[in-house]
């Protein structure tokens, strides 16, 4: 059975500092279980630079993983392809290996933002329980936490979920996520942009109760709304710059396990970089979850898809870093 080392992920400690993580980030692109992958598709990774090299696994990616390029569709809206068992088992251990499987718990007991990322309906429901779980059970300590979603409208499967018949957005199912998991009624503030939902649209709710920290759920608007809905690199920036970062904070992000290596690098970039704070972002755990994972949710054409994602994710992060270390 194929077995690799853990590959670590880019570290982020309050009071960012970039210097090392240009080494960081080669140390997870150059990696045995990545370099088991590309051997398996036919490629060998060259020995460049780190920008060099994310350009060549940028390209080898989109040729070999990108699944959603054909039809331009959602991530459960993909149609695998078929892999042997050999492959299955050799993408299941890289994919262990460079953090898109385990469900890791929070390494510290104390933070000072609590970030729960949005998705798909299920994933909404199955990310909130979790994090109103830490917070419930004292795992960790938590000043406030943040829901972030967008405006993206769901699906008749999303909306067939427990709980989600009357949510039309993304925003909905996970206010609806943290109403159940944190156990809120009304909220007490609702700001939003007003008017008809656009791609520019946005909404805040705050909620807050006794025995719980202040919660936000928000909708953010696209930085490219003539292109495109809100991403996740777009929904931390809405929320930082409605919020008072300090180089001192410290951030917990939560998401699906499968997503952390890309959204944890985009975290290092919209916040660590302009705010200096640390973060942490940890993928739930699916054994605990009232709402069970989708069927192929982690397939191997997933994992290597979410791979590609941490790619592109590092190269962002890489540019970014070389930009602020020669500005």
């Amino acid at each position: 059975m194929a077995s690799f080392p853990a590959v670590a992920l880019p570290t982020c400690e309050p009071n960012f500092r970039p210097e090392a993580v240009a080494a960081e980030i080669h140390g997870w692109i150059s990696s045995a279980p990545m370099r088991a992958l590309v051997g398996e598709y036919g490629g060998t990774l060259p020995s460049a630079t780190v920008g060099d090299l994310l350009t060549w696994l940028d390209a080898f990616s989109d040729e070999h993983w990108d699944f959603r390029k054909h039809g331009n569709v959602e991530r459960d809206q993909v149609k695998a392809p078929s892999f042997t068992p050999a492959q299955a088992e050799l993408i299941q251990a890289a994919a262990t290996a460079l953090r898109l499987v385990d469900a890791d718990r929070p390494p510290r007991s104390t933070y000072d933002h609590l970030l729960i990322l949005g998705g798909l309906g299920r994933a909404c429901l199955q990310r909130t329980e979790y994090a109103a779980r830490l917070v419930r059970d004292a795992a960790v300590a938590v000043g406030a936490v943040s829901a972030l979603g967008s405006f993206r409208q769901l699906t008749e499967a999303e909306t067939s979920l427990p709980g989600l018949a009357d949510s039309r957005y993304e925003v909905d199912a996970m206010d609806v996520g943290v109403r159940l998991g944190f156990g809120l009624a009304e909220p007490a503030l609702t700001e939003s942009s007003g008017g008809a939902v656009t791609h520019e649209s946005w909404q805040v709710r705050t909620y807050r109760a006794a025995g719980c920290p202040e919660v936000h759920v928000l909708a953010a608007p696209s930085s490219e709304p003539a292109q495109r809905r809100a991403n996740t690199p777009d929904t931390y920036d809405f929320w930082a710059r409605r919020s008072s970062l300090r180089p001192t904070d410290r951030i917990l992000v939560v998401t699906s396990s499968i997503y952390v290596p890309f959204q944890h690098n985009d975290a290092i970039r919209m916040l660590a970089m302009r705010y200096g704070c640390g973060i942490d972002t940890v993928g739930f755990d699916p054994a605990r979850a009232s709402v069970p994972m989708a069927s192929g949710a982690t397939g191997p054409d997933r994992y290597l898809q979410e791979i590609r994602s941490g790619i592109l994710s590092m190269r962002r992060l890489h540019h970014a870093l070389a930009g602020s270390l020669t500005a």
